[in-house]
């Protein structure tokens, strides 16, 4: 038997670059972001607010999740070390479970204090409310053109831009509830506006920390569950069995897997060829570029069994 190792190392100096693009868009939106929470909770004090006090909370944790997520992006960049050999990556999924986490205690806050208000309405300086929403609206769309695109490689970044999207839209229901009070008085929309923040910061946070606990338990991506994988493995000419396998997450971007591959008596093709197969088909149809493959030409005790019970001890 054959043990085999293969990492896709090309592009490292576009994905560098690319990481120090990112850093200096974290710090250009923590600067901007902490402005507009000072901006927020000024005016949601001097126009009491909820709502926007509500906002400027989640404007907060907004900060804290570009802080998060900067420091995540910095030390992904650090390299291996003999203590942790797989680098930092993992750095940018606790990141993102801390701002998930974060947030669904913020929305537990938002909506006490929305009961309290909802229970005895205060009076609300609509006009303020009105004026600082829009500064807080343009402040965080802003944020979210910078980092258009960035989301859907990284989840560390998913979750920064989702705190800001949820803020911008509760930053929409802010202006509208300022219109609202504004000609009529009801007060009591500013408790209710409260309320719809703290379900869009709750939805949120939810996914969130529901992707990075999978990623923190080791578990495969969606698209690469073991069955798929193996079944995919298995149609390649003179592949006999597959077993053994783990696939799972470093991060949100990058997927590592390990299996033995039982082959066929007396194929033609030599284990270097099969295992350059393999890898192809891992990288084309499942974004999978870090495998550790074992080739076996004689049966082992596992064959037959995709998955490896192994004790715990």
């Amino acid at each position: 038997m054959s043990h085999q190792h293969h990492h896709a190392g090309e592009g490292d100096g576009h994905h560098h670059g690319h990481q120090r693009d990112l850093q200096r868009k974290f710090r250009f939106a923590v600067l901007l972001t902490g402005l507009v929470f000072l901006v927020e909770l000024i005016g949601g004090i001097l126009s009491n607010s909820l709502a926007l006090l509500s906002d400027a909370a989640h404007v907060f944790s907004d900060a804290l999740s570009l802080i998060l997520s900067w420091l995540a992006i910095y030390l992904s960049t650090r390299p291996a070390t003999n203590s942790r050999t797989y680098g930092y990556h993992r750095t940018e999924v606790f990141a993102a479970f801390v701002n998930g986490a974060s947030l669904l205690a913020l929305s537990v806050w938002i909506f006490y204090e929305a009961v309290q208000r909802f229970m005895a309405p205060e009076p609300v300086k609509s006009r303020e409310m009105l004026i600082v929403a829009i500064i807080g609206f343009a402040g965080n769309m802003l944020i979210v053109w910078l980092f258009h695109g960035e989301g859907h490689r990284n989840l560390n970044v998913r979750s920064a831009v989702l705190h800001v999207i949820g803020d911008a839209l509760a930053s929409v229901g802010v202006i509208v509830g300022g219109v609202i009070i504004y000609w009529t008085g009801w007060f009591i929309v500013d408790s209710l506006l409260s309320g719809v923040i703290g379900v869009i910061i709750l939805v949120g946070a939810w996914r969130v920390t529901k992707e990075s606990t999978y990623i923190l338990l080791e578990s495969s991506p969606d698209h690469a569950d073991a069955d798929k994988v193996a079944q995919r493995i298995g149609r390649i000419d003179a592949v006999k069995d597959v077993h053994d396998i783990h696939i799972w997450s470093l991060c949100s971007n990058y997927y590592a897997l390990s299996a033995h591959v039982l082959l066929e008596e007396n194929t033609p093709k030599s284990s270097h060829e099969l295992l350059q197969q393999i890898n192809t088909e891992l990288q084309i149809q499942f974004g999978i570029f870090h495998t550790t493959i074992q080739i076996e030409h004689v049966g082992c005790p596992h064959e037959g069994n995709l998955l490896c019970n192994a004790p715990h001890h």
